[in-house]
């Protein structure tokens, strides 16, 4: 079948059980090849075709609502409602969205790039439909790293104690990103493999061929509740919360799914399926990989599986550098102790779990609960190191106020992926840390502009006794392999060229001061660069040598303005009746859409080349 030419799901009820299964073979050959130009969450995607084939086949969409849980397993879903002929332009540069977008189609309900919000808008959805007395299926698709957020569980309380009708899907693959971890996992694991439940899930297999047996077997199951309550998901989690389970069934059999799935349709309250899928099913590097490395992928080889990259020698990711720094650290420092929330790959911190396992924790998708962590390991005297993503940081804003900011305990965040992250699009640019932590009291917020000063951030980390924050993002620097590490003054900034008499003052952090002055140096320009690697606190004797001078001051960021390193240098200078020329460059009022770091960069104004030009109509 030519997947591009789907237009949308109505074709799938006139299938045959073979022609579905053939259609998702093709689905899935599709994938693979289209992902391997694009790059993508390939794994993830693999594992659901026959799922969400199903799902379009029983389910009436966009009438009834269908909701991804992370909205990175929504390829499939994206191929059957008329997009397969779109992408190619996946996580590209105005093209299709990497996850459920509601402006990009009127089958997306929802969208969420982050884990575990689907069945909280789900039950809200479902409250909304019933008080208008309207008649339409949610259904809510989780996977079960998500299932194990305290969020889901927070909205499993409320489902169960609602009973609105909605049928939640459980896609249970054994892994979020890498392995699941902790107790609900191994819970789950119990269920999967549990006899009583094995012996059930033969016999919906066999039984379930006319759907007019749907409803015994129901009964039929429901009959063997008293002989499974030792099985902890079953009385402790879904049966407890008051949700009827179904499950486990094979989330690669259309047949059985799509039979299981009619029968819950039927159901007046909320349903739990517990469908058993294989992540990446269908390519052998995907199905062979047991450390998440093909979860999210960039462009890659089919034949060989090998990445197609620009990398150059010497050069190792921002992620890669702070975690070899880390490594180095903790031979010295016996109390350093290495948490991460389900990101052990993401932040390349699966050499330290090797290297101190003792001294390793992976939270899973628990950001509030690894920050919380983090303090009672610092307030019993261990110094905590915390890799968590800019973007997911936003889930524990209360603990880093109320459990570490407000107890000034010296817990070190490695905020990954700060800034434009690019084609993970709105829901993953790490743009809004500054604006959200400059307010805390006691938070140190710094960012280096090249490995050496990254080294040398996270050893005066260590050395110090407050929170403190190291933003990086994802690209690559020359790895210096320097471990002659240097204790910088905490709120002081550096020159990074020494003009006598400069037109104007330029100042930024990060890579970008190397790019600037790059540029300046190019063009021979008068201008005086300053390193602000300490966002918070801000040089203030620095500004005060500045507001002598009295000349332009033009701030380069690439993260909001509002709230951003500007606001804080703007308030400074008001507060000194400063009359320097100020102008802050950055993103504004708005969420920037997927795409190409640079395409972006240009579209917003914030490449280089509009920078100066900017400075020099100014100076002209």
């Amino acid at each position: 079948m030519d997947i591009k030419n789907i237009k949308n799901p109505n074709f799938l009820k006139d299938l045959s059980i073979e022609e579905l299964n053939n259609l998702a073979n093709d689905i899935r050959s599709f994938l693979i090849e289209s992902v391997s130009h694009t790059g993508g969450h390939l794994s993830s995607n693999l594992g659901v075709v026959e799922l969400t084939i199903a799902l379009h086949y029983v389910f009436d969409a966009p009438v009834d609502k269908l909701l991804f849980d992370v909205g990175h397993q929504s390829y499939v879903h994206k191929i059957l409602t008329g997009r397969a002929d779109q992408m190619d332009t996946l996580r590209q540069y105005k093209g299709l969205a990497g996850f459920q977008k509601r402006n990009e189609s009127i089958y997306d309900c929802f969208e969420a790039g982050h884990s575990s919000t689907a069945l909280s808008t789900a039950l809200g959805m479902a409250v909304s439909r019933d008080l208008d007395n309207e008649d339409y299926n949610i259904v809510p698709v989780v996977g079960d790293a998500s299932m194990m957020s305290g969020l889901s569980l927070e909205a499993l309380n409320q489902i169960g104690d609602l009973k609105n009708k909605m049928i939640i899907v459980f896609n249970d693959n054994k892994m979020s990103i890498n392995r699941n971890v902790g107790s609900l996992s191994k819970a789950f694991s119990r269920l999967r493999n549990n006899t009583t439940y094995n012996n059930i899930k033969y016999n919906v297999k066999d039984n379930l061929k006319n759907k007019e047996y749907g409803d015994a077997v129901i009964s039929f199951i429901h009959g063997f509740k008293d002989r499974i309550t030792n099985s902890i998901v079953d009385r402790g989690i879904f049966d407890e919360f008051g949700i009827y389970y179904l499950g486990p069934i094979d989330g690669h059999n259309i047949e059985q799914l799509i039979n299981i799935l009619e029968i819950a349709k039927k159901k007046e309250y909320p349903v739990v399926i517990h469908c058993v899928t294989h992540k990446g099913k269908g390519y052998k590097y995907t199905e062979n990989d047991k450390l998440g490395l093909w979860h999210g992928v960039g462009k890659f080889d089919i034949d060989t599986g090998e990445p197609i990259t620009n990398n150059k020698d010497g050069y190792k990711s921002s992620s890669k550098i702070v975690a070899d720094t880390i490594i180095d650290l903790m031979k010295d420092n016996k109390d350093i102790v290495a948490i991460t929330p389900a990101m052990k790959i993401g932040s390349c911190m699966d050499e330290i779990f090797e290297e101190y396992p003792e001294r390793s924790f992976d939270c899973g998708i628990a950001e509030d609960h690894a920050v919380c962590f983090a303090s009672g390991l610092a307030l019993s005297n261990k110094r905590p190191f915390v890799s968590i993503y800019s973007s997911f940081a936003q889930r524990a804003y209360d603990q880093f106020n109320h459990d570490i900011a407000r107890m000034d305990l010296p817990v070190v965040f490695g905020i990954d992926r700060a800034s434009l992250v690019g084609e993970d699009g709105e829901t993953h640019h790490g743009v809004y840390d500054i604006s959200m932590f400059r307010s805390l009291p006691n938070l140190i917020i710094t960012q280096g502009k090249d490995c050496k000063e990254m080294k040398d951030l996270l050893y005066t980390a260590f050395n110090q006794s407050h929170p403190f924050i190291l933003r990086y993002n994802k690209e690559s620097l020359i790895d210096e392999n320097n471990h002659d590490y240097k204790l910088l003054d905490i709120g002081k900034w550096s020159y990074i060229n020494n003009i006598d008499n400069p037109d104007c003052f330029i100042l930024s952090y990060g890579k970008d001061v190397d790019r600037i002055y790059e540029y300046v140096t190019n063009n021979n320009l008068n201008y005086q660069i300053i390193n602000c690697r300490f966002i918070k606190p801000i040089d203030t004797d620095m500004l005060d040598r500045i507001i002598e001078n009295n000349k332009p001051m033009f701030i380069y960021t690439v993260d909001m303005i509002k709230g951003g390193i500007g606001d804080d240098i703007l308030e400074y200078l008001n507060m000194k009746n400063a009359s320097n020329h100020i102008d802050i460059t950055g993103i504004d009022d708005e969420y920037i859409k997927h795409g190409n770091i640079e395409l972006l960069k240009k579209e917003k104004g914030l490449d280089l080349d509009t920078f100066f030009n900017k400075i020099r109509n100014y100076l002209d």
